[in-house]
């Protein structure tokens, strides 16, 4: 589906939080980027060689991106509080639309400006996992500098709160990823969202022809709050075979103490991901994710999905129909689900049709309708973004 004419006759601008390190947020950032090609995308930094499906986008950055040690640290972004976001001029531009788990909603846009923000999560670090970031230094997302990042944001984190939570106040609506995030977006923003699944590229997982093997799989960017420590110690209990791929701080940390039934693969190809979603028994994903994109790619590859039983895998994980879920964050909990799995049978069919509901085209029919009526309303409002605003605020509170 393409831009309705009244929107292609207008300059659209996108914004993004950071372009430094591959992972589903920047999945969405492709997918808009394919709607909306002529648009620019607005970051706070970019490194090109990490993503070459960007290589014809017209990317524009802030001046950290001039700083080539800090633009690969990423996570001292909240530090500058949003300010790199708010150099940008917005001005010239009908509509805004902000992917944002981060600063990337702090962008200025005046009244006459439609803002659309597609929220990933409200920022993790300052709401919804502060208190477990700062139990424990190493979990933050600050690397070497955790200890140094630990007393000092923790004098922050109440005025990096207030002032995110008045650059939310500045978004004309907001889109959430999942009901999970919804109800994150109404806790912390006191804003209403409208809820599009990001998009998964079932087709290709769907056409898959791989013969089952009998390990177990967790697939993405291994940081704290992925928490491998869980499925590490489960595994070790178990002695089930269980392969990791990507990369992340976490690595190191609990390869010295995996048993050997477990394989740390790092970075593996598309190709190679790909068969390992269609070959695994099962996927496992013990986080409490926003949303939680390889999970579904999982199911799209024919394969059931073993998970916590919190944040957005409960929205396409069913017990006993695509998978089995846990109660607890333990290893423990999980111990008990695999055992519980490994009694149970599963139909590929049921979880590829579950899988379909999170499409890729899916997401462009539902994202490109929301987007026509939001502008149709803006446009009756005499081009008010405060009218749309508090329109949207009263058709979706619930």
């Amino acid at each position: 589906m393409t831009p309705s004419k009244s929107l292609s006759k207008r300059r659209v601008a996108l914004v993004h939080h950071w372009l430094t390190s591959p992972g589903g947020a920047e999945k969405v950032l492709y997918e808009l980027h394919q709607m909306y090609p002529d648009a620019p995308i607005f970051t706070a930094a970019f490194i090109p060689e990490k993503f070459p499906e960007f290589a014809r986008a017209d990317i524009r950055t802030t001046f950290l991106d001039k700083i080539p040690w800090l633009k690969r640290k990423h996570q001292l972004f909240p530090l500058f509080l949003g300010l790199p976001f708010k150099t940008f001029d917005m001005s010239g531009y009908d509509l805004v639309i902000s992917s944002c788990a981060a600063e990337a909603k702090y962008v200025r846009t005046r009244d006459t400006t439609l803002h659309i923000c597609y929220c990933h999560t409200p920022v993790r670090y300052y709401w919804s996992d502060y208190d477990w970031f700062m139990a424990d230094e190493r979990r933050m997302p600050f690397g070497r500098l955790n200890w140094l990042a630990k007393p000092v944001f923790g004098l922050l984190v109440r005025g990096l709160r207030k002032i995110d939570y008045a650059a939310a106040q500045g978004v004309s609506v907001f889109i959430a990823n999942s009901q999970h995030i919804k109800r994150r977006i109404s806790r912390y923003y006191n804003r209403q969202s409208v809820v599009i699944y990001p998009p998964i590229q079932t087709a290709e997982l769907a056409q898959l022809d791989s013969k089952k093997s009998d390990f177990y799989l967790i697939v993405g960017r291994q940081v704290a709050s992925k928490r491998l420590d869980i499925a590490v110690e489960a595994f070790n209990e178990l002695g089930l075979p269980l392969k990791v791929a990507g990369a992340g701080e976490q690595i190191d940390r609990w390869r010295k103490v995996a048993q050997p039934n477990i394989e740390f693969l790092g970075r593996v190809s598309d190709e190679v991901r790909n068969q390992l979603f269609r070959q695994a028994r099962a996927f496992i994903f013990p986080p409490e994710e926003d949303f939680g994109m390889t999970p579904v790619e999982a199911l799209a590859a024919g394969t059931p999905v073993i998970a916590f039983d919190g944040g957005g895998a409960p929205e396409y994980v069913h017990k006993g129909q695509t998978g089995v879920l846990f109660s607890e964050q333990t290893p423990t909990a999980l111990v008990k689900a695999v055992r519980r799995f490994e009694t149970m049978k599963f139909e590929e069919d049921r979880l590829r049709q579950e899988a379909g509901r999170f499409s890729a085209a899916v997401f462009r029919d539902d994202f490109q309708n929301l987007v026509q009526s939001a502008w149709q309303e803006f446009e009756r409002a005499g081009r008010s973004a405060k009218v749309v605003k508090s329109l949207y605020e009263s058709q979706h509170k619930k």
